[in-house]
């Protein structure tokens, strides 16, 4: 029975190879290459390339990438039930006598494929009708071959500990409210015990940066390769019958990391507008130029942009007087590697170093790639945006399946990187779980340290005394 590659292995140790070659290239089947690579083809075309027969499989790279953005046109349980269609018809397994010389060169195919799109996409796998499709191709095979019940055993096994983690992971995901501590702005010039600052529960802006690396690390793991898509589907344009199946997209744990990169955001400024005197707010400033700057040198994009971004908010920036107590050389140094000039050139410039590192490491430290994620899933965007587009003659343009493919590819590379560094459960807690002010909470709390300088902003200072602490 042909080995059969979990997701971790299904890309070169270079990453993804995009260039794919067919061991049955044929222009007539609706297939279109260029210089001997698959460039284009119609939905049914590209299908049946993905269905195995008693000589030919599909390379591992064009499962991934059909499977990945087939889904901008086709929902996985109506991919799944004409692929177990064409199987049945093509192998003939509705005959009432089954040739069992051929199916034992057809089986192990079958459920390899089965097998890498259960193991790279479990979360298809969540509704019933899609098991459903699974087991009736299986039923049809298993009687040729006795091993063939034991491998769909293995196999539905082997997918309910994806799904049970899955959903442990959505379950673990900390529900996170960025409003609720507007009134911690009373506590300001009296703050009382139970209201804990970054600093005392760590002190150490390495090990600060390394428990943000464990959250960031955690929250990647979860997100599924399909999720990507499935944020960006609408519907087929050549379809306008067909209802749109967006409703249903799987995104929660995309949404859940988006959420987290805010939290930490306002996390920063809060933690920065707190103090009331003006010589600890300077403090936790460079404190958290220092958890960038170790950020940018683990690898952890993500946190160190979520940081900068919550030292530029403007309650931030206007405490002209705290900041002149501050040494900003580094902070300006990081400000320009993730300055947006060029589409973030500098960003993507240490991005693509980071990724080169990630590829000759000879540590689990040295692989530590995070993207920044906002503007991973800007690009995307534009990717779907693309594959979503027909080319005139109605053909799917696979050159940007690839592309797609590619991008999205990498990130699982990156995703799976163990965390190398010591878990603190009372830092990742307090990561998790400490008050937040929202916006209006922050610009009071800012007021409050250094009062307003214009007739506008005493306004609102007036305007968010009364309506947070309920004074005039």
């Amino acid at each position: 029975m042909p080995e059969t590659l979990s997701s971790t292995r299904m890309f070169t140790p270079c990453g993804f190879s995009p260039h794919l070659h067919s061991a049955k290239e044929d222009d007539q089947g609706g297939l279109i290459f260029q210089d001997g690579n698959l460039a284009s083809a119609s939905l049914d075309a590209l299908i049946q390339h993905l269905i195995p027969t008693t000589d030919y499989y599909p390379e591992k790279a064009y499962i991934f990438t059909f499977l990945l953005s087939s889904r901008l046109f086709i929902e996985p349980h109506e991919l799944l039930s004409r692929v177990c269609h064409k199987c049945i018809e093509q192998q003939r397994l509705d005959d009432p006598v089954l040739d069992k010389a051929r199916i034992r060169k057809f089986g192990p195919k079958l459920l390899q494929l089965l097998t890498e799109w259960t193991e790279t996409f479990p979360s298809d796998f969540q509704e019933e009708q899609m098991i459903g499709h699974l087991k009736d191709v299986i039923d049809r095979i298993a009687p040729c071959d006795e091993a063939y019940w034991k491998r769909m055993n293995q196999l539905l096994q082997a997918l309910n500990q994806k799904l049970a983690t899955l959903g442990h992971g959505q379950e673990g995901i900390v529900k996170i409210n960025a409003a609720v501590s507007d009134k911690l702005v009373a506590f300001k010039s009296k703050p009382p015990s139970i209201q804990r600052e970054i600093l005392t529960v760590c002190s150490d802006p390495y090990t600060l940066a390394q428990q943000l690396t464990h959250v960031e690390l955690e929250r990647l793991s979860h997100i599924g390769p399909e999720e990507f898509v499935q944020a960006f589907v609408h519907k087929d344009s050549l379809d306008s019958t067909k209802p749109c199946f967006n409703e249903q997209k799987k995104t929660s744990n995309l949404e859940a990391y988006v959420k987290w990169f805010n939290r930490l955001c306002y996390l920063v400024a809060t933690e920065i507008c707190m103090p009331a005197k003006k010589k600890q707010r300077a403090q936790v400033i460079e404190f958290f130029i220092d958890v960038a700057r170790e950020c940018f040198n683990i690898g952890n994009f993500n946190s160190l942009m979520a940081i900068i971004s919550g030292m530029n908010m403007s309650p931030v920036s206007r405490l002209k007087k705290t900041w002149s107590k501050v040494k900003t050389a580094k902070f300006f140094i990081l400000e320009h590697q993730m300055d947006p000039t060029g589409n973030f050139y500098n960003y993507r410039t240490a991005l693509r170093g980071a990724a080169h590192r990630s590829l000759t490491a000879h540590s689990n430290r040295e692989k530590i790639v995070i993207p920044f994620f906002s503007l991973l899933i800007k690009d995307i965007y534009f990717l779907n945006e693309g594959c979503a587009n027909r080319l005139p003659n109605g053909h799917v343009n696979f050159e940007k399946f690839l592309e797609l493919a590619k991008q999205v590819g990498e990130f699982i590379t990156w995703k799976q990187v163990e965390c190398p560094f010591e878990q603190d459960h009372n830092i990742i807690h307090y990561l998790h779980t400490a008050p937040i002010f929202t916006e209006d909470g922050l610009y009071l709390a800012s007021y409050e340290s250094e009062s307003p300088e214009n007739q506008i902003e005493k306004e609102r200072w007036k305007s968010l005394r009364s309506t947070i602490l309920g004074k005039t």
